[in-house]
């Protein structure tokens, strides 16, 4: 592309940045983002987090989606914020630093928790993009597949379960093992959301006493690779930087290609 040309795009982003009235609304309200209101909205229609809940939010940098647990949750409730980008501190949330697929930040979650169940999990996580949508939905797909599988045991019967997904392949595959948790599942587009954004919200209320699957070691994980190479892809287990210091993500193509 020409110089000018990004020169261009730059400006027309800033423009558009600018005038976001979800941007405004956020700043005016004290929210440290506007994606604040995408869990507004989650939770206006869903119901998905109650007084006195204790609640995880993965990749809760800047802290919008934890100021808006923190509120939910009222003063009974109880908000842990993790990511591996360091927070400001917020008012009511116990933050953690670290990356949440990382055993040792694992370990340290699992210490501060002590025990105690989770009655919502949040999460608005994206790994460091590249541009190049399909390896960054593909790597963002199996980040939210390392998350539940990691989250999901830790939550209560009956709790819920909110995360961002990227439109593409593999969706239906995460969804149907979703429904293997939970009772209620179904994707959700906020008003919030940019009209230009593939993102969409995975919604699953009521998590289940146990999983519908008869494998004692089953792993969403696996079940989406699995989906994925039913549906003539491979999946290529990638080093990539997205997912921070040289974590393997997976990348697809379609068998006949190889």
């Amino acid at each position: 592309m020409r110089a000018g040309g990004a020169a261009t795009m730059s400006k027309r982003w800033y423009n558009e940045h600018r005038r976001d009235p979800w941007r405004r609304k956020a700043k005016s309200s004290g929210y440290r983002s506007r994606s604040a209101y995408k869990l507004i909205q989650c939770q206006e229609k869903f119901n998905l987090i109650r007084k006195g809940d204790t609640i995880l939010d993965v990749g809760c940098h800047p802290g919008g989606w934890s100021q808006v647990a923190v509120e939910l949750g009222g003063d009974e409730g109880r908000v842990i914020g993790i990511d591996i980008k360091p927070c400001e501190p917020i008012q009511g949330v116990e933050l953690l630093v670290g990356d949440i697929t990382d055993f040792g930040t694992q370990e340290k979650l699992m210490k501060l928790l002590n025990g105690e169940p989770i009655n919502s999990i949040v999460s608005d996580i994206s790994p460091g993009l590249t541009g190049q949508y399909e390896m960054d939905q593909a790597i963002s797909l199996d980040l939210v597949c390392l998350v539940m599988d990691f989250s999901l045991p830790l939550l209560n019967k009956g709790g819920s379960f909110v995360t961002k997904v990227f439109q593409g392949r593999g969706i239906e595959a995460v969804v149907e093992a979703a429904k293997l948790n939970f009772s209620k599942v179904q994707r959700f587009s906020p008003v919030a959301s940019r009209n230009s954004s593939s993102e969409t919200y995975l919604v699953c209320k009521n998590k289940l006493p146990k999983p519908r699957v008869k494998d004692m070691d089953f792993s969403i994980r696996d079940f989406v690779e699995s989906s994925l190479t039913e549906d003539g892809f491979v999946t290529d287990s990638t080093e990539s930087e997205s997912l921070d210091d040289g974590k393997k993500g997976f990348t697809l193509h379609r068998a006949r290609d190889r």
